[in-house]
Formats: structure tokens, C-alpha cells, sequence
């Protein structure tokens, strides 16, 4: 069981346990002096994803909007153009 530990952690346990304490040490000096906090991580996650969650709901708004915008040119044009062709037709 502790062969299977040190090789899924590359190293024994305890000097696993003591390294990630140093390194989360120095990781959060280096945040402290850059002023970033914990939960400054945290609220930037939330607002990145609620932002991608509804810049994916408006892209379906514009689209549907988008629609409406060109089927109000599309729509009588392709009715005039049918109209011209079965008044076209008729002459023949």
C-alpha cells in the first residue's frame, strides 16, 4: 500500500506533505505582496463563467434578431419576385 502511495505521489508522503507546505508558503507570500487574495480568485471565476453563461444566451437573442431584421427585407422580396414570375408566366 505505501509503494503504491510514494509511486502515485513520486515521493513519500511526508516529504510530499512538507514540500506542498512550502511551496503553498511562498505561493501565498508572492499573492500577498501582488495584493491578490483567495476569494479575489474565487469572484473572478464566478463573474468569467455567469459571463460566458450568458454571452451564450444572447448569441441566440442576436441571432433570432438578426432573423427578423433579414426576413423583413427577404420576405417581400421573394414575394415581388414571385409575383413578377407568375406574371412572367402568363404572358408566355
Amino acid at each position: 500500500m505505501a509503494g503504491r502511495m510514494t509511486r502515485f505521489l513520486g515521493d513519500s508522503p511526508f516529504r510530499v506533505l512538507l514540500r506542498l507546505i512550502v511551496l503553498s508558503v511562498i505561493v501565498g507570500l508572492v499573492l500577498s505582496v501582488l495584493n491578490v487574495h483567495p476569494f479575489d480568485i474565487y469572484y473572478w471565476a464566478e463573474r468569467f463563467v455567469m459571463r460566458v453563461y450568458h454571452m451564450g444566451f444572447t448569441v441566440f437573442s442576436d441571432a433570432f434578431g438578426y432573423f427578423l431584421f433579414g426576413a423583413l427585407i427577404v420576405v417581400p422580396i421573394f414575394l415581388i419576385m414571385r409575383l413578377f414570375s407568375v406574371m412572367g408566366g402568363r404572358r408566355d
